[in-house]
């Protein structure tokens, strides 16, 4: 599915295509900006600045999406704090060893393949098989985990170090054109998904496919040259260095759990909808049976 494929299915309704454009806009005026004042990223302002909003903005929406939900008091705090504690350390553990330099090339073990990998091997079963999860899904509305990486737009930071020479165009241009692609398509596809149409729907599958397959390049591409199976001299050292580092450790691993999530989750509601259209057949057939009986 590409990205053209996407945004056919998204750019019909209007406010779906000014989302488009005012992100576009605004991408390439940040992008602009960084390239102009390298120093603004390198001084870590955005990505605290960035980090601690979307940290905020999930923490908000699990509690938004358990109030939805039929569970007591008790059980909304303890599920709210059985994803957001975790989460949160995670945050504070992987941004401490970004900027003590933890993850810079020759400071020891090769951290950074375990960081991106690690959280996704544990956190995707336990999300994707949690029976309260699945209560908070169907509660919350379906465009809110779309909507809310928007923030991949960010991705392109490594656009900018590609244009300024410090990370290698083999990795940059698939990385921050993919990362860029599935921000800007996030809002367009969450306002038809929001739509309840099976269009919408479809597109936000999509776009959730083209989230994770951007991943798997991205990450395929790092680490062969990580490992020096493809253009051994290319060094790609500064998406080891913080502040950009925390985009693979951390960006990457929470925005895949999201993907898993929102596909569970549309799942779920695909699901809802063939047994409501069962049910309702059922109802009708009997009836039709009914009414011919008594004509009967």
């Amino acid at each position: 599915m590409t990205v053209a494929a996407i945004d056919t299915d998204v750019g019909a309704t209007h406010p779906g295509r000014r989302s488009f454009l005012w992100m576009a806009a605004l991408t390439a005026l940040w992008v602009i900006l960084n390239y102009w004042q390298p120093g603004i990223q390198a001084s870590g302002v955005p990505n605290t600045a960035s980090r601690v909003s979307i940290h905020v903005l999930v923490a908000l929406g699990l509690w938004l999406g358990l109030e939805k939900t039929a569970l007591s008091m008790s059980q909304r705090r303890n599920v709210w704090l059985a994803v957001m504690v975790p989460c949160t350390l995670w945050l504070s553990v992987i941004w401490n060893m970004a900027i003590y330099g933890v993850f810079r090339p020759g400071s020891g073990l090769p951290l950074l393949p375990l960081t991106i990998f690690l959280p996704v091997i544990i956190g995707a079963p336990i999300l994707l098989r949690s029976k309260r999860m699945g209560e908070v899904l169907d509660a919350m509305p379906a465009s809110w985990l779309v909507a809310l990486q928007v923030y991949r737009v960010l991705g392109a930071v490594f656009l900018v170090g590609w244009a300024r020479g410090v990370v290698p165009g083999i990795f940059g241009l698939p990385a921050g054109i993919g990362d860029v692609a599935t921000g800007l398509l996030a809002l367009p596809v969450a306002i038809a998904l929001g739509s309840g149409s099976d269009d919408g729907r479809r597109a936000a599958i999509a776009w959730n496919i083209f989230g994770l397959a951007d991943f798997a390049i991205a990450l395929s591409i790092g680490l062969m040259i990580a490992q020096g199976v493809i253009v051994p001299s290319v060094a790609n050292a500064a998406t080891s260095v913080y502040p950009t580092v925390l985009i693979p450790a951390f960006a990457v691993p929470s925005s895949i759990l999201l993907h898993a999530l929102s596909l569970r989750q549309l799942r779920r509601i695909d699901k809802a909808r063939r047994s409501y259209s069962a049910a309702a057949s059922r109802a009708a057939g009997s009836a039709v049976s009914g009414v011919r009986e008594a004509a009967q």
